[in-house]
């Protein structure tokens, strides 16, 4: 009527095997989408700070925009300037970002095609404005 403990675990010696598949997957899965790009990016981030230098104008984890006045090698701290005479030091991990000049946006062109509130504000005795209507 009951099986017996010693029948119900025989089985496919394989199946031990074949149960840790899943676990391991899941790892696989889990170093490629989380651990490796965190470790890409502490790289970027340490080799960003080994790259400082006076007159780079930087971004503090506060959200603080200042030009890095002067950085020791040895030291875990910049001095830089916030404004005008007004120093600051810095520990150097609350550093998000060096901004440079790719960083900045692009001056806005004039030939850029300008919205129907652009239009309206023009004077509607515009010579130019009379020649193309």
């Amino acid at each position: 009527m009951l099986i017996s403990p010693a029948h119900a675990q025989a089985g496919d010696p394989t199946g031990g095997l074949m149960s840790l598949l899943p676990l391991v997957l899941i790892f696989v899965v889990f170093y490629f989408i989380l651990i490796r790009p965190q470790q890409k990016k502490a790289k970027e981030h340490r080799a960003m700070l080994a790259d400082l230098k006076r007159g780079d104008q930087i971004v503090t984890g506060g959200g603080v925009i200042a030009t890095v006045v002067r950085v020791a090698p040895d030291s875990e701290e910049v001095i830089a300037e916030i404004a005008k005479d007004i120093r600051v030091k810095i520990v150097k991990s609350t550093i998000q970002r060096v901004l440079r000049d790719q960083d900045e946006a692009p001056p806005k062109q004039d030939n850029e095609p300008r919205g129907k509130a652009d239009r309206q504000a023009e004077p509607a005795n515009d010579p130019a404005r009379q020649k193309q209507d």
